[in-house]
């Protein structure tokens, strides 16, 4: 719980000083589940966690009465948004036109505003009306149990897709399972395979200045910022992948560039947006990869016993695996 605590504390002193005031004294127990701050202009300042909204006081009371919540000026919107940019927006140009900026320790902090478009699309994000700050967190063992189930023999792994509502966990475990996957368990039988790190929103390795702040394993490439579909090909042509990982597929070229993958006989291990194989068979880009039974593992989460909880292990065929009692199956 100390480790969380410091997380979130780092994380606060990147803030406007009058917000990091206030959000440096909310209780203790409750730092570490801190998942999101969310900054809106002229709107109270709140806090996300356990699946719901929290207002915070100018005290640093946690609340849910709205007359209590701390204001947040534009002032703290601007100044907020100059440090996290390290007063150099245009240095981060690239980032700020897909919706975010990364700062140290691969924190993601998304940006609200005017789009501003140009001949090439969107070209910048102006009048900065609001920053969603969400904390990211490493859970470094939560896959362990899990690798036996993936991998057949020492050097073969089941093609993996990881379903998940939004805020289930799925990137979270899909970066421990990788770090397992890159780095091997020798308990497991499991030597350790060279993996391509598809990371088109900086969420999985946090990358910052070339530098990954989350542990994704020693035998991993990151290809940080790209797009799932070139960083496919891309890794297919020069990385030499034995698993390309990616999060959040589901586009057309994502099922394109995943074939060509597979041709080239690579495994891969996904996320997707879902509560069921049911759902995700059902989009219409999806439809092939399912009746070509591409993958032989699915995991399905959900929140009933917390962030991450394990509802469902199935194989190829449909068929419920049966994971081992008592194993741990959930992230918080």
């Amino acid at each position: 719980m100390m480790k969380e605590v410091k997380i979130y504390d780092s994380l606060v002193g990147n803030l406007n000083e009058e917000l990091k005031d206030v959000l440096i004294k909310i209780p203790l127990s409750l730092k570490g589940k801190v998942e999101e701050i969310r900054l809106k202009r002229e709107r109270p300042l709140m806090i996300y966690f356990e699946g719901k909204d929290y207002f915070v006081s100018k005290t640093g009371n946690v609340t849910r009465d709205i007359s209590q919540a701390l204001i947040v000026e534009e002032k703290y919107i601007e100044s907020t948004f100059q440090l996290i940019s390290n007063y150099s927006p245009y240095a981060y140009l690239e980032e700020i036109k897909n919706g975010y900026i990364t700062i140290t320790g691969g924190h993601r902090i998304g940006i609200g505003g005017k789009v501003v478009y140009g001949i090439n699309g969107i070209e910048n994000i102006k009048n900065i009306s609001s920053l969603n700050i969400r904390i990211a967190r490493e859970k470094i063992g939560i896959s362990d149990f899990l690798i036996p189930y993936l991998i057949k023999g020492r050097k073969d792994f089941y093609n993996t897709l990881i379903i998940s509502p939004p805020q289930c966990g799925k990137t979270t475990l899909l970066r421990d399972i990788v770090r397992n996957l890159s780095n091997g368990m020798i308990h497991s039988n499991c030597e350790g395979f060279k993996v391509s790190l598809i990371d088109e929103r900086s969420e999985l390795a946090g990358m910052y200045n070339g530098v990954p702040q989350k542990d994704v394993g020693l035998r991993t490439d990151i290809l940080d910022g790209c797009l799932k579909s070139d960083g496919i090909i891309m890794a297919i042509r020069s990385l030499s992948p034995d698993i390309i990982a990616v999060d959040e597929i589901g586009g057309k070229r994502d099922v394109e560039a995943i074939h060509e993958a597979l041709r080239a006989g690579i495994k891969l291990i996904a996320t997707i947006h879902g509560s069921s194989i049911h759902e995700v068979r059902e989009k219409q880009s999806m439809r092939e990869i399912f009746e070509e039974k591409i993958f032989g593992r699915y995991i399905v989460l959900d929140r009933s016993k917390g962030v991450g909880t394990i509802k469902e292990l199935i194989d190829g065929s449909g068929n419920p695996i049966h994971f081992i009692k008592g194993a741990k199956n959930a992230i918080s």
